[in-house]
Parts: structure tokens; sequence; C-alpha cells
């Protein structure tokens, strides 16, 4: 069967002794879990002193995980074997180094894709990647603060209202997102509030015409919504229009590098078929308040996935 192998790592400011038992201990899983955020009413059990883990879900599947080995402070091995969708097995490893700026915590898992899902293995790599970076965040935030600054709150189908737009289109790689759409609502928020801060409608919002997570790649739309099109718009910015549309909503509260923790949700509960996406529609982002005078644990997003 084909091997899968992933490797991603954080730097947490606190020494090992006070990560390592965070990591040893199952019973604190669901505090920084990637997938049980995606369905906070799956059914957990944390037996055997907090080394045996079994969870049950709708959208996140079932199986189980088991600390096969631990050496105090400095490494934590698991066997992970998944029971649904699909039957696989897996060892995941924590590792621990103590540095200078803190100490490095790197999660690894080997494992095996079944035979008729060779294809796929460079997207699984990908993709679960992306989780085990969502979880080592959490984790972070769970060590530095005492909780994690990430929760969903799932609302159903939405319809959104055909609106009118300025925005500013950019391709650029997947991984540098942040920076290039900070950049954009950097250059349009200042633009409109300056010059046309009357004809400023609704919520600043992020279309993604295109996402290639496996080839880092994403063409994406920094807009906000507009009562009247004012007239000579700098050459960077164009004016567009959303038609009125449903779609199934995903509320996200904390700061924007989880928002992750929304988008991920939304293809887990699509894979689960609690909701049929259309793709007449390109997925949106929604914000309801700014970073500019939002503190970043109560900045309010909402994922948009069109639906059928």
């Amino acid at each position: 069967m084909p091997k899968m192998n992933v490797n991603k790592s954080i730097l947490i400011d606190a020494a090992p002794e006070k990560i390592f038992p965070i990591i040893n201990d199952l019973s604190n899983w669901e505090q920084w879990s990637p997938w049980v955020i995606a369905e906070p009413t799956a059914l957990l059990n944390v037996v055997k002193d907090g080394k045996h883990h079994e969870w049950d879900g709708d959208i996140i599947g079932s199986g189980n995980l088991k600390i096969e080995e631990e050496v105090k402070d400095k490494k934590v091995v698991m066997k992970l074997q998944f029971l649904k969708p699909w039957k696989s097995k897996a060892i995941t490893t924590f590792h621990l180094e103590e540095t200078k700026k803190g100490t490095l915590v790197s999660w690894t898992m080997d494992s095996s894709l079944p035979l008729l899902l060779f294809w796929m293995k460079k997207q699984m790599e990908v993709f679960v990647g992306m989780d085990y970076d969502r979880g080592l965040a959490m984790l972070k935030d769970l060590i530095e603060t005492g909780h994690t600054n990430s929760s969903l709150a799932f609302k159903g189908v939405k319809t959104f209202y055909a609106t009118k737009f300025i925005g500013v289109k950019t391709e650029c790689a997947f991984s540098a997102i942040a920076e290039n759409m900070g950049r954009d609502f950097g250059e349009l928020m200042p633009y409109l509030m300056q010059n046309h801060q009357d004809k400023i409608s609704g919520n600043g919002i992020s279309i993604y015409h295109d996402v290639n997570v496996v080839k880092d790649k994403v063409h994406y739309t920094a807009a906000h919504p507009v009562s009247e099109v004012p007239d000579n718009l700098p050459v960077r910015f164009y004016v567009g229009e959303l038609p009125k549309f449903s779609a199934y909503t995903i509320r996200h509260i904390g700061p924007y590098h989880h928002i992750g923790n929304a988008w991920a949700a939304g293809m887990m509960h699509q894979r689960a078929k609690k909701f049929k996406s259309s793709r007449k529609q390109p997925p949106m982002e929604v914000m309801y308040n700014s970073p500019m005078n939002t503190p970043p644990n109560k900045l309010i997003s909402e994922i948009l996935f069109p639906v059928k």
C-alpha cells in the first residue's frame, strides 16, 4: 500500500515540562484537536488514565488513539486507528526539543493509504499536514494562554443577498495568502473610508475564485460591498456584482490565523453530505469586524459554502 508521511512543527513559548503533560494525557485532546472542533457533539471516550482515546461521529468518523511509548519531556508515540469512513492505521509521534526561544514541538505521522486511494497520496499528505498545522496552532494557544482562541458555530443554510462591490483581485501562493490579503484590504479600506465612506455598505468579503492547496495556488478577490459605484477607481480596483444565493454557513470567532478551522470543518461537513455544494458561485468569507479595532480573540468571520 502507498506510504504516507507528514511532519509539522511549531515553536511554543514554554518549557518541555509544561507541554509534555498536555500531550501525554489524551483527556486534553478535545481542547486542541483539529478534528473534534468540526463536530463538538461527537462521542468521545478517554480511558486508562488518559492513555486511550476513542471517538465516534457523523462528521469525523470513528477510531481510536493509544499512547504506546513516552519519554518524559521529550517524546510521545501514539498508535492511531481509523475505523470510519475507511479503515487505516498510523503511528503518530510528538517530539519536544528545547531551544533558546522555547520548545520546538514536532508532530509526525507514518501511515499507508488503501491501495484504491494511491492516487490521493500527495493530496492526503497536504490536507493532513494542514490539519496538523491547525492542531499545533491551537496547542500553542492552550499552552501559552490557557485556552484555545478558536470556536465554531454551525449556522446551517443562510441567504446571501445580491450586492455590488469594489474589489482587488490577486493570484498568489496559498501559503502567502495572509500577507497578500492583508495588503489588499490595507489598500482598499483606507481608499473607501477617505473617498467614498457614504457608499460603503455591509461587511468586507473575500471571494475565493480558485484554490489549489496541493499546488499552493489561490485566486481571490478582497472586496467590500457598496451601495453605489464611484467613478475613477484606482487601477488595481475593479467593480463586481454578487448574485443572491444560499450558503451553508460556519461562523468562526478568534484570530484570523485560526480561520482554517472553519474551512476544514466545511469540507468535512460536505464529505459527510451535510450539504451539496454548488459551483455556480465561489465560496466566500464575510468579516463582521476589523482587526484594526477588535481584539484578535473577538474577531468574527463566516465562511459561506454555496449550496444547490
